[in-house]
C-alpha cells in the first residue's frame, strides 16, 4: 500500500491510514531562565493545590507535546480544519476536532475535556502543536470557514454555533435547528446532521452533539417518566407491589428515585432500608425497561445478607461469586438475575468481570469504600459500565468532602469536574497551596442533592423507637496510667516536632501508631502484650450486665475495634455461663452467618461480641442494647454500630452504651467526634450552618487534632501543677526532649542549673536553648562518659559541685524498665504483622497467591520490627532494610527461617507467601516469649 500525504506544513506531515510516530522532544543547552525553562521541558510548578485555568492548560500543552505517540487525519475532505484520530502513549484512542487556533472551541471525545471546563486537553494541544507549532495561526486568529455546531466545554456550556463573517445563507437554519435541540426535540438533532450531510462543505456538526442531546433529552424522558408512573401510581393504573411484602412509603420513594435517576445515590441513614429499596427499583426496571443482569458489589461480609434479602423480598435467581478465578468465571457466565461479589473480586477480575457480565445495573452496597479516589478499589470499581448505576452508603462523608467526590466521579464524572476544580471550588488554601478550611460548601450540597437522596430516621417514621445515649467514664489503673503516658510522651514529642517541620512518612506512621497504642491502653495495656493487667472497662462490665441481662429477653451487642478487648469480655461471659455469638474478621464467612442466625434466633445467646467487621450492613434488631467498649475516632462508624440494632422493625427502645477511660485521648476524642459530625450534618442535610465549620481532615488539621485531644484541661493542670512536686514539672520538659536518651537528670541545689545526661546519639540540636527558655534554669547537656570523668574526680575530691552539691531526680531505667518499654512496643507490631499474615493466608486459601504477596511481606516488614524493637534496635521500614536486618548478626534469624523471608521479600517465590511469612513470626514470637 502506498502512504499518501495528505498536508505538509510547517515540515509535519500528517497521512491518512497511517500512525506516525512523534518524537519525544530532548533537552537542549539554554541560557533561559528557569521559568522559561520551565515553559519549555515541563509543565508548570505547582504551589500545592494552587493552580489557574491557565496553570492547567500549560500542563496539557506539555502533556500533548510529550505523551502522543500518533495523529491521523479522518475527514474525508482535505481540510485543515477537521478530524483527527490520536493515539496516546498509554495506546488510546480519541478523536479530536480542530476549529480554530486562537480560541477553545475545539472538541475531543476523552473523559478530560468532557469534564474539565477549560476547552482543551492534551490530544488536542497535540494537534494545534504539530499544525501550527509556533503560534503564528493563532495569532492571526485562523479558524474554520465553515459554520461550526458543537458542544463548548470552556465557556458558558451547552451547544453553540460558530460561523465566519459575512454570516453564511444556512447560518439561520442552523441556528433554529439548534434552538430545537437545546429544547430536548430529538428530531431537531436528526435534522441537523441531515442538513450537514447534504452540505459538508459549509456545515460540520461535532460528533458530541447527538451524545450531549440525547443525556439532555434523556434527563427530561427522566423527569416526565417518573411524574406519569406516579400518576398512575396515584390512579391504580400502575402498582409497586413488586415484592413479596409491601414497601413502606418512603421506601417507595426511595425506589423510585433509583430507577428514574439511573444514577443515583440513595444515602438514606442506616437501618432504613436501603438494599430492600434497591432491589424495588430492580423490579420496576425489569417491570419497565426490560433489565436482567444486575450486578451487585459489597464487602464479603453482606453478599449472605445480600442473599437473605433478595429471596426474602423476591424469586429473582441469585448468584453469589465465590471461589479461584475460573469458579467466579464460571458465575459471571450464569447470567443470573443478580450476581453478588465483593470489591476486592472487583480488583482482581479486571475487565473480565464486565465484558463476561455486561451487567445492566451496577449497585455499589457501602460504597464509603470507594471514597478514596486514589486506590485500586475506587480505579477498578469506577471501570464497571453499565447504563443504570445505584450507590447505597449510609455514610458518603465520613472524613473530608474527598469522600463524596469519589463517590460522586463513579456517578456522575462532570457534576463535580475535575479534582483541580473541586479543590479551588470547595477548599480554602494558603499561600503554599495547602488546605486549611472550607468554602462553598452550600453549593457543594446543592450540586450533590441533585443525585443523592437522603432521609433521617426521623424523618420518615415517627414510630422508630426511642434511642437514649448512656456514657459511663471509667477511671485508669495505676499500670494503666503509666503505659498510657509512655505512649502519650512519644505522641507528643513527634507532635512537637510537627510544629518545626513536617514529619516524614515514617514519623507519621509512627505517630499514628502510637496514637493507636494510646487507644488500646485505654481499654488494658493487655492488648498490647501478653502479660496480666487489671481492666477496668472489664470491671464495669461485670457491674453492669447483670443489672441488662435480668430483664428475659433482652439482648446486647458489645462492640471493640481491639478482639483482645472482646476476649476478655467472652471470658466473663463463659465463667457466668452467659451464651455469646463471636463475631470478628478471623471467622470463616460461613461461620460468621452462622453466629448472626444463632444470635436471631436462639434465645438462649444474649450476647453478640463483634469487632468492626460487623459495624456494617447486619440486621440485628433483635437487640435492644449497644456497648461500646471503646469509641471509634469516626463519627459514622459509631452510628452505624448502634444502627446494627437501631433500624427499621425494631419494635424495642435501644439503648447505647459507651465506655470511656477517663481524662484520656478516648474522653477528648468526643469533641472530634462532634466536629466531624457537623460536616457531614451540614453538607448532606442542611443541618449546620456550612460557613463555621473547620477543615477536619489532612496531615496538618490531623496533627491540629491530636494536639487538641493531648491537650489536658488547662485549669486542672494548674492546679495539679500547683498541688504536685515542682521536680515532676521539670523532669516531664526533659524526657519529652530526650525520650530513651535521657539517661540522667541533675539540678543544682540552689535551683539555678540542671545537668542533663544524654546518650551521644540523640538529637539534641537546639534542645539546651529550648529547655533553658521553658524551665528557667541554665542548662547543660552532656554526654555520660563525661559524667561519669565528673563523678570520679569529685569522688577523688578534685572538683566539687557549685553551690553545695547536685540532686539526681531522673536516673537510669532499670533492666526490667527497659524491657517493658521494648516489649511495649514490640508486641503491637508483631499482632499487627500476624494480622497481615492472617490477610495473606486467606488470600491464598481463596486461589489469590499473587494478590497475597504484599500483606505477606507487611507481615515480615512489622514482625521484623518487632523483633528489633524488642532487642532494643532501630526498627528497619523498607523491604531492603528489612532483608538486610534479618540477615545481620543483630537479626540473628535461623537460615532456614531467614532463607524463605529473604525470598518473599525479593520476590524470588511468589507461590510460597504465607508459609515464609509465618515460620518467621512463630521464631519471632519464641524469642519474644524467651
Amino acid at each position: 500500500m502506498v502512504r499518501v500525504p495528505v498536508i505538509s506544513l510547517l515540515g509535519i506531515i500528517i497521512v491518512r491510514d497511517t500512525d506516525i510516530r512523534m518524537r519525544r522532544p530532548t533537552k537542549r543547552a539554554s541560557r533561559s531562565s528557569s521559568s522559561d525553562r520551565e515553559q519549555k521541558d515541563g509543565p508548570p510548578r505547582l504551589r500545592g493545590w494552587i493552580s489557574t485555568d491557565e496553570d492547567e492548560v500549560r500542563r496539557r500543552e506539555w502533556r500533548g507535546r510529550t505523551e502522543i505517540d500518533a495523529i491521523r487525519y479522518l475527514d474525508d475532505a482535505e481540510q485543515l480544519f477537521g478530524d483527527y484520530l490520536v493515539t496516546s502513549s498509554s495506546g488510546a484512542d480519541y478523536t479530536v476536532e480542530i476549529r480554530s487556533f486562537a480560541r477553545r472551541q475545539n472538541s475531543c471525545d476523552c473523559r478530560d475535556h468532557l469534564t474539565n471546563g477549560l476547552g482543551t486537553c492534551k490530544h488536542v494541544e497535540a494537534v494545534r502543536s504539530k499544525l501550527d507549532p509556533r503560534g503564528g495561526r493563532a495569532r492571526r486568529g485562523e479558524a474554520s470557514d465553515r459554520i461550526e455546531v458543537y458542544v463548548d466545554r470552556g465557556g458558558e456550556g451547552g451547544l453553540t454555533v460558530y460561523a465566519p463573517e459575512p454570516k453564511p445563507p444556512l447560518f439561520d437554519a442552523v441556528n433554529r435547528l439548534c434552538r430545537g435541540a437545546r429544547d430536548g426535540s430529538p428530531n431537531a438533532c436528526v435534522a441537523l446532521r441531515d442538513l450537514a450531510r447534504a452540505n459538508a462543505g459549509q456545515i460540520r456538526v461535532s460528533r458530541q452533539v447527538e451524545g450531549w442531546a440525547a443525556a439532555r433529552y434523556a434527563r427530561k424522558r427522566r423527569q416526565r417518566d417518573r411524574e406519569q408512573f406516579e400518576a398512575e401510581l396515584r390512579s391504580g393504573a400502575a402498582t409497586m407491589n413488586l415484592l413479596k411484602h409491601p414497601l413502606l412509603p418512603y421506601q417507595v420513594a426511595g425506589a423510585l428515585h433509583l430507577a428514574f435517576g439511573e444514577r443515583a445515590m440513595l444515602a438514606d441513614d442506616m437501618g432504613l432500608g436501603k438494599t430492600v429499596q434497591a432491589i424495588a427499583a430492580c423490579a420496576l426496571l425489569a417491570e419497565l425497561r426490560g433489565v436482567r443482569r444486575v450486578l451487585v458489589v459489597s464487602p464479603a461480609s453482606l453478599k449472605e445478607e445480600w442473599r437473605e434479602q433478595i429471596s426474602r423480598f423476591s424469586d429473582f435467581e441469585t448468584t453469589l461469586v465465590f471461589g479461584n478465578p475460573g469458579e467466579r468465571r464460571r458465575a459471571y457466565d450464569r447470567n443470573a438475575f443478580f450476581t453478588l461479589c465483593n470489591y476486592e473480586q472487583v480488583i482482581a477480575d479486571g475487565p473480565d468481570l464486565p465484558n463476561r457480565l455486561q451487567p445492566e445495573v451496577v449497585i455499589l452496597d457501602e460504597a464509603q469504600r470507594i471514597k478514596n479516589w486514589r486506590t485500586k478499589t475506587a480505579a477498578a470499581v469506577k471501570g464497571l459500565d453499565s447504563p443504570y448505576a445505584f450507590v447505597l452508603t449510609g455514610t458518603p462523608l465520613e472524613n473530608r468532602i474527598d469522600d463524596i467526590y469519589s463517590i460522586m466521579q463513579f456517578l456522575d464524572p462532570e457534576l463535580l469536574g475535575p479534582l483541580f476544580r473541586f479543590n479551588r471550588n470547595f477548599y480554602q488554601l494558603d499561600e503554599r497551596g495547602r488546605a486549611v478550611g472550607y468554602r462553598n460548601l452550600d453549593e457543594l450540597a446543592r450540586r450533590v442533592s441533585s443525585v443523592m437522596l437522603r432521609r433521617r430516621k426521623e424523618d420518615v417514621d415517627s414510630e422508630l423507637p426511642a434511642r437514649s445515649v448512656k456514657t459511663y467514664f471509667v477511671p485508669m489503673t495505676a499500670d494503666q496510667q503509666s503505659f498510657y503516658e509512655d505512649y502519650e510522651r512519644l505522641v507528643a514529642r513527634l507532635a512537637a516536632l510537627s510544629s518545626k517541620r513536617p514529619l516524614t512518612r515514617e514519623e507519621f506512621e509512627r505517630l499514628q501508631r502510637y496514637l493507636a497504642c494510646m487507644r488500646m491502653v485505654c481499654d488494658t495495656p493487655a492488648i498490647l502484650g501478653d502479660g496480666e493487667f487489671e481492666c477496668p472497662k472489664l470491671d464495669e462490665i461485670r457491674q453492669l450486665f447483670p443489672d441488662l441481662l435480668a430483664r428475659p429477653g433482652r439482648k446486647i451487642i458489645v462492640f471493640s475495634e481491639w478482639v483482645r478487648m472482646l476476649a476478655l469480655v467472652r471470658e466473663y461471659a463463659q465463667e457466668q455461663n452467659i451464651e455469646f455469638a463471636w463475631h470478628t474478621g478471623e471467622v470463616p464467612q460461613q461461620r460468621r452467618r452462622n453466629e448472626i442466625r444463632r444470635f436471631r434466633e436462639d434465645p438462649d445467646c444474649r450476647l453478640f461480641l463483634s469487632s468492626e467487621s460487623g459495624g456494617v450492613g447486619l440486621n440485628l434488631q433483635v437487640a435492644d442494647t449497644v456497648v461500646n467498649l471503646d469509641q471509634p475516632w469516626n463519627p459514622a462508624r459509631l452510628e452505624q454500630r448502634i444502627a446494627r440494632a437501631w433500624r427499621k422493625h425494631q419494635t424495642q427502645p435501644v439503648t447505647v452504651i459507651n465506655l470511656v477511660s477517663e481524662d484520656t485521648i478516648e474522653h477528648r476524642m468526643l469533641g472530634v467526634i462532634e466536629q466531624k459530625r457537623a460536616l457531614a450534618d451540614g453538607v448532606l442535610d442542611g443541618r449546620r450552618n456550612l460557613t463555621e465549620i473547620r477543615l477536619p481532615g489532612g496531615r496538618a488539621a490531623f496533627l491540629e487534632q491530636v494536639n487538641a485531644v493531648l491537650e489536658r484541661d488547662r485549669t486542672q493542670t494548674r492546679e495539679q501543677a500547683g498541688e504536685g512536686d515542682p521536680k515532676d514539672a521539670l523532669r516531664k520538659h526533659f524526657v519529652d526532649a530526650f525520650d530513651e536518651g535521657l539517661n540522667r537528670l541533675l539540678v543544682t541545689d540552689d535551683g539555678k542549673s540542671a545537668v542533663a545526661v544524654v546518650s551521644p546519639n540523640s538529637d539534641i540540636a537546639g534542645e539546651d536553648r529550648r529547655l533553658a527558655a521553658a524551665t528557667g534554669l541554665h542548662v547543660h547537656v552532656i554526654d555520660p562518659e563525661s559524667y561519669e570523668t565528673m563523678r570520679r574526680l569529685a569522688a577523688a575530691g578534685l572538683i566539687s559541685w557549685a553551690d553545695g552539691g547536685m540532686t539526681e531526680i531522673h536516673s537510669p531505667p532499670t533492666p526490667e524498665d527497659v524491657s517493658r518499654q521494648r516489649m511495649s512496643r514490640a508486641s503491637p507490631l508483631l499482632e499487627q504483622a500476624r494480622r497481615k499474615l492472617q490477610a495473606a493466608s486467606l488470600l491464598v486459601g481463596g486461589g489469590f497467591a499473587d494478590e497475597s504477596r504484599r500483606p505477606a511481606v507487611e507481615a515480615v516488614t512489622l514482625g521484623a520490627g518487632a523483633l528489633a524493637a524488642v532487642r532494643g534496635h532501630d526498627q528497619p521500614e523498607q523491604s531492603e532494610a528489612v532483608a538486610a536486618y534479618l540477615g545481620s548478626s543483630e537479626g540473628s534469624v535461623p537460615d532456614d527461617v531467614l532463607d524463605g523471608a529473604l525470598n518473599l521479600l525479593h520476590d524470588e517465590n511468589p507461590d510460597e507467601t504465607a508459609g515464609p511469612a509465618k515460620a518467621l513470626l512463630d521464631w519471632i514470637g519464641q524469642e519474644m516469649s524467651g
